[in-house]
């Protein structure tokens, strides 16, 4: 596309959406509007020229059949552009109001929020035990000292992942009759997928194997989700509000992200979703309009580790929120502090990169080359953000004001695909938005 022709179409976009935008009641310097790249001293036909290679090469590849990406600068959408097809049939276009599963970006835009919010109001102490939230720890000799803080910063020894689905799976690849039913009952009213039905109490189960799982003597940098599938419980018991209505009615309602959410095949939402993989073991079609991720599924779809599904501009609207360090379009949801204490590393002598479940650049990713950098090399150490497995990326870098969303489904069809890591092109994008800055 030219250049003038994208100029003509922001300008359009800037006329019908802007009020979309944002939520107050009058414009708002903090809430995003649609701007051209050059009002904010950027190149905007070097973005264009070298995102649009990147991504075609990136289709061509296989990487991902479409997706879309989405940079903002001092609260400016500067580009906003879907790419590809939602499958390599190329019957169903890319669309900017498209819906994508986020997998691990859930992790900071669910619990996350929330969890900082708690201790805003003095109700989570980083530096307590973990127990103090999860009181069953309090049992566990190789758990009860662990730190909240360790534990935020995968910092705490514990094991990466437990795949449950191998708790529902008989080894011949059929379901287990006393944990999956095809239809609901009083006992099996949680749904994991269209007609699969888990056991209610099977949610106790995950939680028994959490608690008994392993912890490394060694204390350093191991990444783990495990605790991400407790926080909708913690939430809920200190708030004493359901997770998943206490993160909408303070945060995406009042923020304007009308497409967040779990479940979304319950939400009668008008946009497209954009299928994952075709999953061969557990539900034994295109997984479409329900959580990729087996685990969150197991616990009905609403979890703290995946589970949330999104448009590119809603997750815009969070992390510009992160970014202005807990506001958003004059509306304060978090406080400066907390904001900052969560987004810093937290155990850089231990080589641990990572802030409070905010991921962070490399400790030397300035030094790294495009190839080897997390994520892109011009990423500033102040920057923080996540990815997520079926291709989804979120960043914000408060010393140069720039938001980016990157949104695939790279496990379609299988999530054997991984030429989006292979070429590095999620990172590969975002140093152009750096590179685009005029001096």
């Amino acid at each position: 596309m030219k250049k003038s022709n994208y100029d003509a179409i922001i300008i359009l976009l800037s006329i019908f959406f802007n009020a979309h935008l944002s939520h107050a009641q009058s414009p708002n310097p903090e809430a995003l509007s649609y701007e051209n790249p050059s009002a904010v001293g950027m190149d905007s036909l070097f973005i264009h020229s070298k995102v649009d290679s990147i991504m075609n090469f990136a289709i061509k590849e296989e990487a991902f059949p479409g997706a879309q990406v989405l940079a903002a600068k001092n609260s400016k959408i500067i580009f906003h552009k879907a790419y590809g097809f939602h499958t390599y049939d190329s019957v169903q276009a890319v669309s900017l109001t498209d819906i994508y599963d986020l997998a691990s970006v859930t992790k900071i835009m669910g619990p996350l929020p929330a969890l900082m919010k708690l201790h805003d109001e003095g109700k989570l102490d980083l530096d307590a035990p973990f127990s103090t939230l999860w009181p069953k720890w309090n049992n566990r000799k190789d758990k009860k000292e662990l730190t909240i803080r360790e534990v935020f910063a995968h910092q705490a020894g514990l094991v990466p992942y437990i795949i449950f689905l191998q708790e529902v799976m008989k080894k011949n690849g059929s379901v287990k009759n006393r944990f999956v039913r095809h239809e609901p009952s009083r006992r099996f009213s949680t749904k994991a997928y269209d007609n699969i039905y888990i056991k209610d109490r099977f949610k106790n189960k995950i939680y028994r194997k959490i608690n008994r799982s392993k912890v490394s003597d060694i204390k350093k940098y191991k990444y783990s989700g495990l605790t991400f599938l407790l926080y909708p419980e913690i939430i809920s018991r200190l708030t004493g509000t359901d997770y998943e209505t206490y993160v909408t009615q303070n945060f995406y309602a009042p923020i304007g992200a009308t497409t967040m959410g779990f479940n979304p095949k319950t939400k009668n939402y008008q946009n497209k979703i954009v299928p994952t993989e075709i999953d061969t073991l557990f539900r034994h079609e295109l997984t479409k309009d329900w959580v990729h991720d087996e685990n969150a599924a197991l616990m009905g779809g609403v979890s703290g580790n995946a589970g949330l599904f999104a448009s590119a501009t809603d997750l815009a609207k969070m992390m510009q929120m992160y970014m202005n360090y807990g506001s958003y379009g004059g509306k304060r949801y978090l406080s400066e502090a907390t904001v900052k204490e969560f987004t810093k590393v937290q155990y850089p002598e231990n080589e641990n990169r990572r802030g409070l479940i905010f991921d962070k650049p490399d400790l030397n990713n300035h030094e790294l080359t495009l190839a080897d950098s997390y994520p892109a090399p011009s990423a500033s150490p102040d920057s923080f953000g996540h990815s997520g497995f079926t291709g989804t990326f979120v960043w914000a870098d408060p010393q140069t004001q720039l938001v980016y969303i990157f949104l695939s489904n790279r496990v379609y069809p299988s999530r054997e695909h991984a030429n989006i890591y292979k070429f590095n092109i999620r990172s590969a994008v975002q140093q152009v938005f750096y590179d685009s800055l005029i001096d």
